[in-house]
């Protein structure tokens, strides 16, 4: 009989996040394809009119599911072994050893617990109160920096239970041939720096826009939240912005946001937040040169695929970043980027719930 990895699919179905959509999607496929001989992956979805799951994965759906699925489960599926790409998971008590019943949980952003300004964010007590609810019930909890466990251990008795593995880009993640012309659509010059982020993060953002102020790029900002808008252009302001050299962009699509960034003569990193930072490793992965503030996680991600320097250093390492140093930090973060795959990722998954 196989063993049936189990998969939380909640983020597929109803998706929050569309890069936490992306994570279920892709490790969900690499699961499939890296899966051990004598194992299977299945997922673990609620039905609903329309959605595909067999045809988006090619694997078993869990048909039983309720279509009131409040807190991503239904008490009658935690038996198994089950992996969740985020904290929604079927986590109760349970016998690892005699059983052989596992549950493994993910963090990708501790913002929620870290950031004054995000700790009353929507969503933000929800994701605390998933997090204590998995420090009691989940037999691992991974995150994808050595960072981030350093920082979650603080937060919850999670004793010996983190494992560390790092995110990837979306599969397929490549600039469209058409991209000149969807930065054309999306408003964006010629000439452009990109960077991302919203007023959550205001000293972030503003170090970045700082930073692309003090050359004669316009600013791209990405992934700029609904209603935040203004706030996001008086911070260009105050970084000394004219209105006509900022577009703010809100979440794109896979190929639109890949056409930006590989577009922009180069991409800022200006925030500390403690997650994964998506951004930074797609302007990587497409050979775009990228500064960062200097953090635990940008070193540790970033590596030598980039320039880290304190913020206030921001705007000399973006002028490098676009003369002397631009073929140079393409190369290296283009092989940096290399590092993190989806196929890596779900190899470290499967050794996981063997080492459990």
């Amino acid at each position: 009989m196989p063993v049936s990895l189990r998969v939380v699919l909640d983020q597929v179905v109803h998706p929050t996040n569309d890069d936490l959509r992306g994570v279920a999607r892709d490790l969900t496929r690499a699961l499939i394809a890296t899966a051990p001989v004598g194992c299977r992956v299945e997922g673990i979805a609620p039905v609903e009119d329309g959605i595909d799951v067999d045809g988006l994965f090619n694997v078993t759906a869990a048909k039983h599911m309720r279509r009131d699925w409040p807190l991503g489960f239904v008490r009658g599926s935690a038996r198994g072994i089950v992996h969740s790409p985020t904290l929604l998971a079927p986590l109760m008590a349970h016998d690892r050893v005699n059983d052989g019943d596992q549950t493994v949980v993910s963090v990708w952003d501790l913002s929620p617990w870290v950031s004054v300004a995000e700790r009353n964010a929507q969503g933000a007590s929800r994701q605390r109160g998933l997090l204590r609810r998995a420090a009691r019930y989940a037999d691992a909890i991974v995150v994808p920096t050595h960072a981030m466990a350093d920082e979650l251990s603080s937060y919850a008795n999670v004793d010996d239970r983190l494992r560390v593995i790092p995110g990837a880009v979306e599969l397929d993640f490549a600039a469209p041939i058409d991209s000149g012309a969807r930065r054309i659509g999306a408003g964006l010059p010629e000439r452009f720096a990109a960077t991302s982020g919203g007023t959550a993060d205001a000293d972030g953002l503003l170090a970045a826009l700082s930073a692309i102020a003090a050359t004669d790029l316009a600013a791209a900002v990405l992934d700029v939240p609904t209603g935040q808008e203004d706030g996001v252009a008086e911070l260009a302001q105050a970084a000394g912005l004219s209105p006509d050299r900022v577009v703010t962009l809100g979440p794109l699509a896979r190929a639109d946001r890949a056409a930006v960034i590989s577009e922009a003569a180069a991409f800022v990193a200006g925030g500390t937040r403690t997650a994964w930072p998506w951004r930074a490793v797609e302007a990587m992965s497409l050979a775009v040169p990228l500064v960062a503030v200097d953090s635990p996680v940008h070193r540790e991600v970033i590596y030598d695929g980039g320039l880290f320097v304190a913020a206030e250093d921001l705007g000399e390492a973006l002028r490098t970043a676009l003369g002397s140093g631009r073929e140079r930090l393409s190369v290296l973060g283009h092989d940096r980027s290399r590092a993190f795959t989806w196929a890596g990722a779900a190899e470290k998954v499967w050794h996981l719930h063997a080492d459990l």
